[in-house]
């Protein structure tokens, strides 16, 4: 059986921008689309109400939304299968359990501001963080409005752990879409180095350089003969390298490690391009049994 992409739907603006980058996702992929609603309905729907009705009115409500957004994604992209599920239980929760046979989720949110952060930490970085698959969140802007992937590139950030797993979803995607691979290895001197000393007349600085080089190297060993890929190293924090780069790019891909029984954690970089970045940002959880490289 196919695993689909999965798009969390909620009705808003946001939400239905992700079902269209689903689809054309879905499309790309060759894979089903599975558009799915959670809510805890029953804490909150009185039970005279919930008796009148047959069912909760925010159940009634669910099914109108998923149905608005099949109907949406069959308009865009009409040779995709879709299926539609409402569940009853916290969408933080469904959709990371959902991720378990998912192929990716897709999740959209509001543009920058401080009840926007909120939502997206409480929706968007808990799925990142703990997904079984890759998770792709699309950012809006001050205008509520996603940018269109008109950049024909895909970013690929790479950091210091294993990253076989972001590596192999960054090649994939830019080998799908036919465009180059911009892979982009952030570096930084170390403090005890005058800020003035040049990388280039040796040193700590040149040393530093040189490793971040290697790791780039090491993580882009598989790629593909016939894939462009760009490799870039550049001075400074991550996270300000990654957003620079996101601006020239349809999609930013960062890793995520996993720690065995422990769980997941998101990681700093990836928590910061999650709300920064001009593109979407797929977070790819690293899998033990791939080989070491270097992740974002």
């Amino acid at each position: 059986m196919d695993l689909p992409i999965v798009v969390g739907v909620d009705g808003t603006e946001p939400s239905l921008r992700a079902v269209d980058w689903a689809a054309g996702e879905a499309a790309l992929r060759g894979a089903p689309l599975r558009l799915v609603y959670a809510s805890l309905w029953e804490r909150y729907e009185g039970a005279l109400l919930a008796q009148e009705l047959g069912k909760p009115l925010e159940e009634v409500m669910a099914r109108d939304v998923v149905g608005a957004a099949e109907q949406r994604a069959l308009r865009r992209r009409p040779e995709v299968k879709i299926t539609t599920d409402v569940l009853p239980e916290e969408p933080e929760h469904g959709l990371v359990r959902v991720s378990g046979t998912a192929l990716a989720v897709v999740l959209g949110c509001r543009g920058r501001g401080g009840v926007a952060e909120a939502l997206l930490g409480s929706v968007s970085l808990t799925v990142a963080a703990h997904a079984h698959c890759p998770v792709i969140v699309l950012r809006g802007n001050h205008a509520d409005q996603a940018r269109s992937g008109t950049q024909g590139r895909i970013a690929l950030g790479v950091g210091d752990g294993p990253s076989g797993s972001a590596v192999r979803f960054a090649v994939e995607e830019a080998f799908l879409r036919g465009v180059p691979l911009d892979a982009v290895r952030a570096w930084r001197r170390p403090a005890h180095v005058l800020s003035g000393h040049p990388p280039g007349a040796g040193g700590p600085a040149l040393s530093e350089r040189q490793r971040a080089g290697a790791l780039l190297e090491d993580a882009l060993r598989d790629a593909p003969a016939d894939l462009k890929v760009d490799r870039r190293v550049v001075e400074g924090q991550a996270r300000d390298v990654l957003a620079a780069v996101s601006r020239e790019a349809d999609l930013l891909v960062v890793g995520r490690r996993r720690h065995g029984h422990v769980g997941s954690r998101l990681g700093r970089v990836a928590h910061a391009v999650l709300h920064h970045t001009a593109c979407p940002v797929a977070v790819v959880p690293e899998l033990h049994s791939h080989p070491p490289g270097a992740v974002g």
